[in-house]
C-alpha cells in the first residue's frame, strides 16, 4: 500500500491550500522539569525546520494572542483557572489542597510560565478557528496546540488546558457539525468527553488500547442521548504499522465524511504513534503519520491542524515538518537542511526515518472485527443532523497579532538554544506579563440561546465516565491501579449541546 503522501503535485490532493500557520516564538522556552518527557522545545525545533525548508514562505506566519481568562472560562472552571493563573513553583507548597484537587503534580507539574504556556497554545488554536470560520485560510496550523487530555476542572497527561475543545466550540458558532480526529497514541479522552452527549461534534481517536493511560476509549464507547454513535474508538494494540493503520483510518474516515458531512475538521497529529518514540508502542512512518493529514486535507473541508503527544522530539519535529509540507501540497526533500538544531538528526540527517522490526500485534482479523463494528454503528446514522442557526454569534477576540514571524528567527537571542534535550528554564522569556486585546463589552460577548447553553452545561456538568487520575503517562502510560473500566455504567451525563 502507497503511504507516501507522494502524489501532492497531482489530482485535488495537489491543489494549493491557503496556510496560515501559529506559532510564538517563545513557545520552546517553558521547561516541565527535568527528566520529564514533554518538551516544549520541541516545537521550536519544528519552527526552524520549517524556515530552513523553505516553508515559512508559502504560509502566513502569525503570533497567536493569549488567550483570556473569560476564553479559557468557556469550557474550563473559573476556580480551576484562576490555580493555574496563580500557582508558582515558590507558593506550590501551600497550595497543597489544591494540587491534588486539580491533579497538578507529577504528570502535570508546575513550572515558570505555567499559565502564559495555557494562554499561548490555547491562543494559537482558538485564533486558528477564527480564521477557519472567516475563510481567511483552508487550513489552520498549530503544532503547540493539541492536548486532549484536559478537563473541564482538572489537569491530566501533561494537558492543563484542553485547547481543542475550546477550538471546536468556536468552530460551532459558524459550522453546524464540527469533526474531531485524534490520531495521538493515546486516547482523546478529554475532547471526547466533553462532547459525549451532542450530535454536532464527532470524535474519533485511534489509539492503543489496553493497560496504557488513559484507559478509556474502548470500542463500544459510543455517546450518549443525542450523541449517541457520535463517539468513536479505535483500540489498537503495540505496533501497528502504516499498512494496518490505513486500512482502518481510511475506510473508517471516509464514512465519517460521507454521513456526518462536517463543516471543518479538527485533526490531532500527536506524533507519540511513531515508531520509536520514548513513551509510544505503535511502529508508524513519518509519511505512514501523515498519509492521514494527507486523507483529511482531500475532502477540501475546513481543516485545523494541532500537535500534542511525540516524546522522542528529533522525530516530532520531523513528522510535524513534513505534515506542514502535505498541508501545503508540497513535497520535501529527505536530505535535511543545515539549521541550528541539524546535530539533533545525526548520523543520518534526513526528514523520514525507517520502522523497526516490532511485532505487529494487530492480526488482520482482529483488525476486520473492528473495521466492521464501527462501519456498522455508522450505518445507524441515517443523515447528518440538522440544527437551527439563527444569528451567528460573535468571535472570541483573539485577534492574531498582525506581525507576521516569518522573519521571526532574526529576532530571536540565537545564546538562549542549547543542544541538549534537558534544558534550564528562562526565567525572564517566561515570566512575561500579557496585555489583554481591548475587544467589546460583556454585552457584546452575549451569543444566542444555543451558544449560551454550550457554556451554561460545560460549567455544570460532571465527568461523563469514570477517570484515570490514579494512572501516570510518565510511567510508560501503563495503568497500575484499573480505574475507570468502560464497562462500568456511569451515572446519566448533563447535556451539554442543545
Amino acid at each position: 500500500m502507497n503511504v507516501g503522501g507522494n502524489s501532492l503535485a497531482s489530482g485535488a490532493d495537489g491543489k494549493k491550500r491557503k496556510v496560515s500557520y501559529f506559532y510564538d516564538p517563545e513557545v520552546g522556552n517553558y521547561y516541565y522539569g527535568q527528566g520529564h518527557p514533554m518538551k516544549p522545545h520541541r516545537m521550536r525545533m519544528t519552527h526552524a525546520l520549517l524556515a530552513h525548508y523553505g516553508l515559512l514562505q508559502h504560509m502566513h506566519v502569525l503570533k497567536p494572542n493569549p488567550a483570556r481568562d473569560k476564553d479559557l472560562c468557556r469550557f474550563h472552571a473559573d476556580d480551576y483557572i484562576a490555580f493555574l493563573r496563580s500557582v508558582t513553583p515558590e507558593t506550590q507548597q501551600d497550595q497543597l489542597r489544591q494540587l491534588k484537587r486539580f491533579n497538578v503534580g507529577e504528570d502535570c507539574p508546575v513550572f515558570d510560565g505555567l499559565y502564559s504556556f495555557c494562554q499561548t497554545y490555547a491562543g494559537g488554536s482558538v485564533g486558528g478557528a477564527v480564521k477557519l470560520n472567516h475563510g481567511h485560510c483552508d487550513i489552520a496550523v498549530n503544532w503547540a496546540g493539541g492536548l486532549h487530555h484536559a478537563k473541564k476542572c482538572e489537569a491530566s497527561g501533561f494537558c492543563y488546558v484542553n485547547d481543542i475543545v475550546l477550538a471546536i466550540l468556536e468552530l460551532l458558532k459558524v459550522h453546524e457539525r464540527v469533526l474531531y480526529v485524534d490520531i495521538d497514541i493515546h486516547h482523546g479522552d478529554g475532547v471526547e468527553e466533553a462532547f459525549y452527549t451532542t450530535d454536532r461534534v464527532m470524535t474519533v481517536s485511534f489509539h492503543k488500547f489496553g493497560d496504557y493511560f488513559p484507559g478509556t476509549g474502548d470500542v463500544r464507547d459510543i455517546g450518549y442521548g443525542s450523541g449517541k454513535y457520535y463517539s468513536l474508538n479505535v483500540p489498537l494494540d503495540d505496533g501497528i504499522d502504516d499498512e494496518s493503520y490505513q486500512s482502518l483510518f481510511k475506510p473508517i474516515m471516509g464514512k465519517v465524511m460521507e454521513v456526518f458531512k462536517p463543516g471543518a475538521v479538527v485533526l490531532q497529529c500527536g506524533a507519540d504513534s511513531l515508531s520509536g518514540d520514548r513513551l509510544g508502542c505503535f511502529n508508524l512512518s513519518i509519511k505512514g503519520h501523515a498519509e492521514c493529514v494527507k486523507y483529511m486535507r482531500s475532502f477540501n473541508v475546513p481543516l485545523l491542524l494541532l500537535g500534542g503527544g511525540g516524546y522522542t522530539i528529533r522525530n516530532v519535529a520531523r513528522c510535524w515538518c513534513y505534515e506542514t509540507g502535505v498541508a501545503l501540497g508540497i513535497e520535501l526533500e529527505d536530505k535535511m537542511p543545515q539549521h541550528e538544531y541539524y546535530e539533533y538528526f545525526g548520523p543520518d540527517y534526513t526528514l523520514h526515518v525507517a520502522p523497526s522490526n516490532m511485532e505487529n500485534k494487530n492480526s488482520r482479523q482482529i483488525l476486520e472485527d473492528i473495521r466492521s463494528k464501527l462501519l456498522d454503528n455508522l450505518s445507524k446514522l441515517q443523515h447528518a443532523p440538522s440544527v437551527q442557526f439563527q444569528e451567528r454569534p460573535p468571535d472570541t477576540e483573539l485577534p492574531e497579532a498582525d506581525e507576521d514571524l516569518e522573519d521571526a528567527d532574526s529576532r530571536w537571542d540565537a545564546d538562549s538554544d542549547t543542544n541538549g534535550e534537558e534544558r534550564k528554564p528562562i526565567p525572564s522569556r517566561v515570566r512575561r506579563e500579557h496585555v489583554e486585546p481591548e475587544g467589546k463589552g460583556t454585552d457584546d460577548m452575549k451569543t444566542e440561546e444555543h451558544l449560551r447553553e454550550v457554556e451554561s452545561t460545560f460549567a455544570e456538568s460532571t465527568s461523563l465516565k469514570g477517570g484515570n487520575s490514579g494512572s501516570s503517562l510518565i510511567d510508560g502510560g501503563q495503568i497500575k491501579v484499573e480505574q475507570g473500566n468502560s464497562n462500568k455504567p456511569f451515572d446519566q451525563p448533563t447535556d451539554i449541546i442543545s
